[in-house]
């Protein structure tokens, strides 16, 4: 199930709160005695993150958890930075389950989330600190924000405590509200450069319409150019994937794409996602002073959507 982004908060005794996590969905699944932890792609994490997999043997038998995969800094707060270094971080990285889905073989999808809520904090108990349940609030959801504000986090998540488990669905029952400029995008091609590329062409979906927003050159060292540049080549295609290329101006902060600095793009088929922070959407739909935070392999494209 997905959140739907929102600009303001709705207020009702209906609505639940929790930290919005800077993080990697994952669900974890316990088949008998295996346990299997995926992405929102359905690849396995179990090689990537052993030791959380190992705690999750303590998991009721035939039951499936829903959560997010967390990195904590020194200051004890999410770190997607340290996320993308997961060998170095193992010891940082957390698991915060905050569903149920599926217990001792019952289906309770259909349950209402209070009800999911309470069989979770009864049935399921973990020892290891690295497995923990995320805590919710009901209250107003203004000084919950405020508060959550003044710790430097990323965001809200609202739910709807009568609210169904919609796998796949964005229905507005979940909503997730950011603090920071952070957008999550899909990067449609490439300018060559030093390390194998100097910026990354990128855009949202708007319907089926893959919408180009911004060519990012900011947040990459070179070990790291070198990495994603390997994840781009078996993607190079002939076609521009951007519906709304080329334009006729680069515009004020010179972020257009006209069809003459269209020459200089590799295009890619538009299949991998990555997180960016920028400073403001300008009134063409760009984004202004954008920077790479990491890739985001537990994301489908087809899902990434303007949020702010």
């Amino acid at each position: 199930m997905q959140c739907l982004a929102v600009a303001k908060l709705p207020t009702g005794p209906q609505w639940t709160w929790e930290i919005k996590y800077d993080g990697y969905r994952a669900e974890a699944v316990k088949a008998g005695k295996k346990v299997a932890l995926y992405s929102r792609t359905r690849n396995s994490l179990n090689v990537k993150h052993p030791y959380i997999v190992e705690p999750l043997a303590a998991l009721p038998d035939n039951t499936v958890v829903d959560g997010e995969l967390v990195a904590l800094g020194n200051d004890g707060r999410p770190d997607f930075h340290m996320m993308q270094k997961f060998r170095d971080a193992a010891d940082r990285i957390h698991y915060y389950i905050f569903d149920l889905l599926v217990l001792k073989g019952r289906d309770l999808t259909r349950l209402p989330l209070a009800e999911r809520r309470k069989l979770l904090k009864s049935e399921i108990k973990f020892k290891d600190k690295r497995i923990r349940i995320v805590e919710y609030a009901q209250t107003d959801s203004k000084t919950l924000l405020a508060a959550i504000k003044k710790q430097g986090l990323e965001g809200i998540i609202g739910k709807r405590s009568d609210s169904v488990y919609e796998a796949g669905e964005r229905s507005g029952a979940w909503i997730k509200h950011r603090l920071n400029s952070g957008q999550e995008l899909v990067i449609g091609g490439y300018t060559p450069g030093g390390n194998g590329f100097d910026a990354l062409v990128v855009g949202y979906y708007a319907g089926k319409d893959l919408r180009f927003v911004a060519k990012v050159r900011n947040g990459f060292m070179p070990e790291l150019r070198r990495r994603i540049f390997k994840q781009l080549k078996p993607l190079v295609t002939s076609k521009c994937p951007f519906v709304n290329l080329p334009e006729l101006k680069s515009g004020r902060w010179g972020a257009g794409l006209t069809a003459d600095k269209m020459k200089e793009c590799i295009w890619l088929e538009p299949e991998l996602v990555a997180q960016f922070e920028f400073l403001e959407w300008t009134d063409a739909d760009h984004l202004r002073h954008a920077k790479f935070v990491g890739m985001r392999d537990d994301k489908r494209a087809g899902d990434v959507r303007k949020e702010s």
